[in-house]
């Protein structure tokens, strides 16, 4: 993977892009997060969440026995905020929360039924908005977006891609 554009590469990406280029790109991704997360807002508010839940639900779904000090890296969130979501999310049985088998001290987090109903809702409407858009983009552009996306990271290693994607 290409290393991230660091500050220090401005001069030379205003010399290939004009400020007008790179203005709306940045209007493009303001726009597409604002159009993907509406669905899962409007699901969120039903429950009486917000975005933080539908992160902490992501992750944890997306990292089976994910560690509270791994999610905290991850989102980069301070524990009383997470803690907060977190202390929710496993009273209204979404999340459960098991001691490690070494370490009783760690907690070791796990979406339950109920909280694997949610995501799917949740991601319902991102998956096929994503689906519809890598195929009328093709694969070629669905690479292209990917490196972007990496290469707009701190640290693109944070990214696990999963197997056979």
């Amino acid at each position: 993977m290409d290393a991230p554009t660091t500050r220090t590469d401005n001069k030379a990406s205003t010399e290939l892009y004009s400020d007008e280029e790179l203005r709306d790109a940045m209007e493009l991704l303001f726009f597409s997060y604002r159009d993907l997360i509406r669905e899962p807002d409007a699901i969120l508010e039903e429950y009486n969440f917000g975005r933080a839940h539908h992160r902490v639900i992501h992750f944890v779904g997306r990292n089976p026995d994910i560690t509270v000090t791994h999610l905290l890296s991850i989102l980069r969130i301070t524990k009383q905020s997470l803690s907060r979501v977190l202390s929710q999310l496993v009273r209204e049985n979404f999340i459960q929360q098991l001691e490690g088998p070494i370490d009783r001290r760690q907690r070791l987090l796990s979406l339950t039924q109920k909280g694997y109903e949610l995501e799917d809702d949740l991601s319902r409407d991102q998956r096929n908005r994503i689906t519809s858009a890598f195929v009328r983009a093709g694969p070629e552009a669905v690479n292209a977006f990917y490196k972007v996306l990496l290469n707009m990271m701190n640290n693109s290693e944070e990214f696990k891609q999963r197997a056979g994607t």
